[in-house]
């Protein structure tokens, strides 16, 4: 069953009881991360070489920790390069793409009671940046294929990236003003339209935003999982940039400063866990400097992905994010090709809540 949300938010009501809606915090219990391979007919073909062994890599390590869902539109190509991979967990689906940013082109899911809603919001190319049209398509094929453990499909009337809202799993999410209310993604709603929208679709308590924080070379205005994190209900993880010569530093204090002025649930400030700003990463063909962060971490069930960028500040950064998740062991993993392409690890992945995949 679909529902197209474009008439009315208020639709959703035919699904579910609202109150019942929660959007599912990263850290809770996973069914796979989703995550899609890189085309020939992609800009990756610049950087071949350079991306697919990153890749590999981290295919071999999700799966060995939690099952995979790897979208590519060459399952036989995929499977050679896969020849040494231990295929158990790995689930491979055939369908057209334009590119592998599955943080923003794939489904989110929300739960409701014991039951799931999967939301797939129009995904426009980072506002009309970039080609979106087989990617945009994804979603619903994998509905139909019946990858999900839903019949509800819910098709919002919003532009909007996964890697643009971060959820505490309790109703607060946080977000950046300079990325949804971008002109080029949902022009005719003001701020107040969006906000409502999104406590509606998640049934929320509030929407925290950020005014400031944002990298040089990042295609997405700002995506809230550059620079800032929930880990918990209490704590965030964020890039810190302590280097006034720095060209972040004045965007990034600021950040920091606004922060330190958000409140919990239960009106405490966030416990603040600073992440190093990373040594400069420049692009080989124009010189562009490349937006390396280590707050595009993955949290999974036992562990914790945190991608390094063969800099001095990997350790650090590993140590700290250590901190914020004392359960799970974080692991660093070379995301340097990903940078290739203006991403990093969270971008390229997507997790699906306990019970949300038939697979």
């Amino acid at each position: 069953m679909i529902l197209n949300c474009l008439s009315s938010i208020n639709k959703i009501a035919y699904f579910c009881t609202m109150s019942t809606l929660r959007l599912p915090a990263e850290w809770e219990n996973q069914d796979l991360i989703q995550i899609a391979f890189p085309s020939r007919n992609s800009d990756w073909i610049d950087y071949w070489n350079e991306v697919i062994p990153c890749y590999i890599n981290i295919i071999k390590t999700i799966s060995s920790y939690q099952k995979l869902l790897i979208v590519c539109d060459d399952t036989i190509e995929l499977k050679l390069y896969l020849q040494d991979v231990d295929l158990t967990n790995i689930h491979i689906v055939e369908l057209p793409i334009n590119d592998t940013w599955a943080r923003d082109h794939a489904a989110i899911t929300v739960q409701d009671g014991n039951e799931f809603l999967i939301y797939d919001f129009m995904f426009n190319g980072w506002g009309l940046k970039f080609a979106a049209d087989k990617d945009n398509l994804i979603t619903k094929q994998l509905f139909d294929l019946g990858i999900y453990n839903s019949n509800k499909l819910v098709i919002p009337d919003l532009v909007l990236e996964g890697g643009s809202i971060e959820s505490d799993g309790n109703g607060t999410l946080l977000t950046t003003s300079n990325c949804l209310l971008s002109p080029n993604r949902n022009p005719h709603f003001s701020k107040a339209e969006i906000e409502n929208k999104l406590i509606a679709l998640f049934n929320l308590k509030r929407v925290l935003w950020l005014d400031n924080g944002e990298l040089q070379g990042d295609d997405t205005d700002a995506h809230i999982d550059t620079v800032a994190r929930f880990c918990d209900e209490k704590t965030i993880a964020y890039v810190q940039c302590t280097d006034i010569n720095e060209e972040h530093y004045e965007s990034l204090k600021q950040m920091e400063e606004e922060l330190k002025l958000l409140k919990t649930l239960d009106n405490q400030t966030y416990h603040l866990i600073p992440l190093p700003m990373a040594d400069a990463i420049f692009a080989p063909d124009d010189n562009r400097r490349l937006p390396a962060t280590y707050a595009n971490f993955l949290i999974m069930n036992d562990i914790v992905l945190i991608p390094t960028y063969e800099v001095k500040q990997d350790v650090i950064a590993i140590e700290q994010l250590q901190k914020a998740f004392p359960t799970k062991k974080v692991i660093g993993i070379n995301c340097s090709a990903l940078l290739l392409q203006h991403g990093s690890l969270h971008c390229i992945t997507m997790q699906y809540p306990k019970g949300s995949i038939r697979l």
